[in-house]
């Protein structure tokens, strides 16, 4: 089967506002946050027009004003520990997430908002396990070639992406296990498309529970990577309650994406914030093989639970 070259995914994001919930490399030992752009320098605070280095706590995006809500330390002599928006000019908001740690420069505030010079991120061991894996399935990808779609029979590809709790996730957590696995997006207009593969799937784990049937994990991965963060992730599952104790939704660094969209025959291309996108639904098997597809979303619960 030959895949169309994937096209870059790049959508806007909306205004998120979360508790971040991703892997954190350090413990903050500063004080509760306050609200929102609070701040107020303290008595003996220096001049207005100084620099002033901070250390914080990604804990929402605004993309379309190129803003962060962050959650800083004490800077000593100025401000106490608190949550306040700052500008971020010249930063693609697409590399960030919320739960990183960062280190910045913060100039005097422009309109009541500071703004954040040498922006650099303190990776977790959670960041780099997912950039170390997108790095080696880039070069399988690139190795393939147009041989990258994995056919029924094949092993999948080794990945590891974020979970909806922010934490990475190998796919090698699934050995010994059987996998049924799609890609989605969470802002999927059309019901007979995502939303309906969605259903299948939350209809699909109830049968399966139904049937006492405990070696199976359910994976949704996400090609909206841009937009559906952890915390959206974990709020789609949330209202549609969705039982996560066995279904994971994944998301990760876009060209980990493309590279597994490639490699498991999926087309997905950008639109005005939407996709026009092709479904497909896996059985792997225990040992990591690809045992069933089923194209679409018309399949029932019995075309992949007789091969259990």
């Amino acid at each position: 089967m030959n895949v169309a070259p994937l096209l870059r995914l790049s959508v806007p994001l909306s205004l998120l506002l979360l508790t971040a919930s991703c892997t954190r490399t350090e413990t903050a030992t500063s004080s509760a946050p306050s609200s929102p752009n609070s701040a107020t320098p303290s008595s003996g605070a220096s001049s207005a027009t100084a620099t002033h280095p901070i250390r914080g706590e990604i804990v929402g995006l605004d993309l379309p004003r190129k803003v962060l809500l962050i959650h800083h330390e004490e800077i000593p002599g100025y401000m106490p520990a608190m949550t306040m928006e700052f500008s971020v000019a010249g930063l693609d908001l697409a590399t960030v997430r919320e739960g990183q740690r960062l280190t910045a420069t913060m100039g005097a505030p422009v309109d009541g908002i500071f703004p954040l010079t040498d922006f650099k991120l303190l990776h977790s061991p959670a960041d780099q396990a997912v950039a170390a894996a997108a790095l080696a399935l880039r070069q399988e990808t690139f190795t393939r070639g147009k041989n990258a779609y994995r056919e029924v029979g094949e092993a999948v590809p080794s990945f590891t992406l974020y979970n909806q709790d922010g934490r990475a996730v190998s796919f090698d957590t699934f050995r010994g296990k059987r996998v049924v696995l799609n890609f989605i997006f969470t802002r999927c207009p059309v019901a007979t498309m995502c939303p309906a593969s969605t259903a299948k799937m939350m209809s699909l784990q109830a049968a399966a529970k139904k049937r006492g049937i405990t070696n199976l994990e359910l994976v949704s991965i996400s090609f909206d990577s841009a937009y559906d963060t952890p915390p959206i992730l974990k709020k789609y599952a949330a209202e549609r309650g969705i039982d996560t104790t066995n279904f994971s939704f994944l998301t990760g660094p876009e060209n980990a994406i493309r590279d597994l969209l490639a490699q498991f025959g999926i087309i997905a291309e950008p639109g005005e914030n939407v996709f026009k996108h092709t479904l497909a639904t896996l059985l792997i098997g225990a040992d990591g093989k690809i045992l069933h597809r089923e194209d679409g979303s018309a399949w029932s619960p019995d075309d992949i639970l007789k091969f259990f």
